[in-house]
C-alpha cells in the first residue's frame, strides 16, 4: 500500500513561485509531484542543513533548486530557487523562523 504523503509548502517557496510565468510553474509542480512520488530523490544535506534533501532540475538552461525535508508521511518544501545564494538564503531563512 503506498503511503499518502502531506505536502506543505513554506512562505518562500509559495512566493517564488507565485511570481513565475505559467509554463515555469508547471514545471514546478511536475518537479513536487516527482518529488512527492519518490522522496529520496533529492541529495541528502550534511552540516548545517542535515535533513533536508535538495532536487536540481533545469528550466530554459537555467539550474533550479528545491530544498525540502521529511518528517515521517508529510513533505516540507522549503525554498526553489536557483543555485546562486541559494544555500546561503536557505540557512539564513531557516535561522529566522527556527532559532
Amino acid at each position: 500500500m503506498k503511503t499518502i504523503m502531506k505536502i506543505f509548502y513554506k512562505p518562500p517557496f509559495r512566493k517564488f513561485v507565485k511570481k513565475q510565468t505559467r509554463p515555469f510553474q508547471l514545471v514546478i509542480e511536475d518537479e513536487v509531484e516527482k518529488i512527492v512520488t519518490n522522496p529520496d530523490i533529492g541529495n541528502s544535506k550534511k552540516g548545517d542543513l542535515i535533513g533536508f534533501r535538495v532536487q536540481k532540475f533545469s528550466f530554459k538552461s537555467q539550474k533550479f533548486l528545491i530544498a525540502y525535508r521529511l518528517q515521517g508521511t508529510e513533505i516540507m518544501f522549503f525554498k526553489i530557487g536557483p543555485h546562486e545564494n541559494f544555500y546561503r538564503e536557505l540557512k539564513k531563512y531557516l535561522r529566522e523562523v527556527e532559532p
